[in-house]
């Protein structure tokens, strides 16, 4: 899977190209259903914004950490000690995203984002909607629908009052305002990179990890992550799912467990649709040791901690997710044709995720098409009688046996790529995978995915490791990522 062969390398570019074709598919088309019905809603299908040609004061900035990146990041990361490695991709990721929001200038860029008529900060200034907050809470729901006595702008109603009570708290701490916000924002979602590197490392070893540094601080997807909340709710999202990792396969597995528990529950409070970061949580769970579930108990216990505190304080989950989905189908979302944004979704996550990820699920799918197969071949054929009992290291299930096979073939002789691990990381970013096709298929994510499928599309880039030649992977990035955010004004 990880060996450099021209049939290989073939593959990966008819990929990419593949990809490419639907994205022009979907311009196209969106083009075309926008100017004679207008029922998409959106000026640049299938992304949310316009067009219009600019620089700005990140570009030069932009430009030089892509140069940079794709000059010195494969050897730097192969040989950095490991948290300086984690320091550096978080120093790399935050000034991407930085420059990559500053082409739009300051204002529009950054600090003015938070502050639009449908964003968190409308209800904290002029007028402070959440100033007793207890109360806030009990009369939460009350004001998610649209007919509803003033009712919530777009994202609050959207969103679980987690999101909207971030900043109000960065509020109360004096770090008020849509520039305080913004860069809240974009210094904390830089972390999630970060976060997905631990998870890589715990699951699928070092050595790959380090392959997929570049690609997680050069992502696309830092275009929409400055300056949108849901890069913020990405990073929460990670850590969770970073802190199971980490317990499931022995690392003060009581402690990072817990901890785990609380971020999981609290990404279920800033967005409804990362209940399916469980999708990706089963994956990391597959993946941990015979006694991964050991510390599953205290991971329960965290996870009852935020929805007991929100619930005992009024605020009921269940019920403003349902008002939410009469919401939704209020506005836009029960006009934008399914039929539609079904596929084109599809196409936004390439551009937020880039040709090289695209490449590199192609070699995930591969190799877990293959351990699916070598596991079903395994439960079939009948043990040799008189083998000797299973030790306790050995593999739990027939799945584990076929990856270990895999991984063998996968090590091709002479490669200078790790194949030994590279399944356990390619059933991982097939888990993110398919979180996302349940959040496509679902019907509540009819455009902006851009920025809305962002806490999924972090776990597909660290497919970028499986492929050789990265510079040139990496180029396609950048390049990709400079491309948008110059030709367009985007939404987020």
């Amino acid at each position: 899977m990880l060996s450099d062969r021209p049939r290989g390398v073939l593959r990966d570019l008819t990929a990419a190209l593949a990809a490419a074709l639907l994205v022009l598919t979907a311009v196209i088309v969106g083009y075309v259903i926008e100017h004679s019905d207008g029922t998409l809603f959106v000026s640049a299908a299938p992304l949310y914004g316009s067009w219009g040609p600019h620089v700005g004061p990140g570009t030069a900035a932009a430009v030089t950490v892509a140069v940079a990146v794709v000059a010195y990041g494969p050897l730097l990361t192969a040989r950095l000690p490991w948290r300086r490695l984690l320091s550096a991709v978080w120093a790399t990721t935050t000034a991407w995203t930085f420059s990559l929001a500053l082409i739009d200038g300051w204002e529009r860029g950054v600090a003015r984002r938070l502050t639009a008529r449908n964003e968190y900060l409308q209800v904290i200034s002029p007028v402070n909607r959440f100033h007793d907050i207890p109360a806030a809470l009990r009369d939460f729901t009350h004001h998610i629908l649209l007919h509803s006595p003033d009712h919530w702008p777009a994202h609050i109603a959207g969103h679980p009052p987690a999101a909207t009570l971030t900043f109000v708290l960065l509020d109360r701490i004096g770090l008020g305002g849509g520039a305080w916000a913004g860069v809240w924002c974009v210094t904390v979602g830089a972390t999630a990179g970060v976060a997905v590197l631990v998870t890589v490392r715990a699951l699928a070893g070092e050595a790959l990890a380090r392959r997929a540094a570049p690609f997680l601080a050069l992502a696309p997807a830092a275009v929409w992550m400055g300056t949108s909340a849901d890069g913020y709710f990405a990073a929460v999202a990670a850590w969770a799912l970073a802190l199971l990792a980490l317990a499931v396969t022995g690392h003060r597995p009581r402690t990072t467990g817990f901890a785990s528990g609380l971020l999981l529950g609290l990404t279920a409070y800033l967005s409804y649709g990362l209940t399916l970061i469980s999708v990706i949580a089963c994956a990391v769970l597959l993946l941990g040791r015979r006694s991964r579930l050991r510390p599953l108990s205290c991971t329960l216990a965290g996870l009852t901690v935020v929805p007991m505190v929100f619930t005992l304080l009024g605020f009921d989950w269940w019920e403003a997710y349902r008002l939410l989905v009469t919401r939704y189908y209020e506005g836009a979302g029960g006009i934008r044709p399914y039929g539609y944004w079904v596929w084109a979704n599809l196409a936004c996550t390439v551009l937020i995720a880039g040709p090289a990820t695209v490449a590199g699920l192609r070699r995930a799918g591969v190799a877990v098409v293959r351990i699916g197969a070598a596991s079903v071949r395994g439960r079939a054929r009948p043990a040799p009688a008189g083998r000797a009992p299973v030790p306790e290291s050995a593999p739990a299930a027939p799945w584990e046996s076929a990856v270990t096979a895999h991984a063998t073939a996968s090590a091709a002789p002479g490669s200078t790529t790790p194949g030994g691990t590279a399944p356990r990381l390619a059933v991982l970013v097939v888990g993110a995978l398919l979180a996302l096709l349940v959040a496509d298929l679902s019907g509540m994510s009819k455009a902006e995915t851009e920025r809305i499928w962002l806490p999924f599309v972090m776990w597909l880039l660290p497919a970028g490791a499986f492929l050789p030649r990265p510079r040139a992977w990496l180029i396609a990035q950048a390049a990709l990522a400079l491309l948008l955010n110059h030709l367009l004004l985007t939404g987020w």
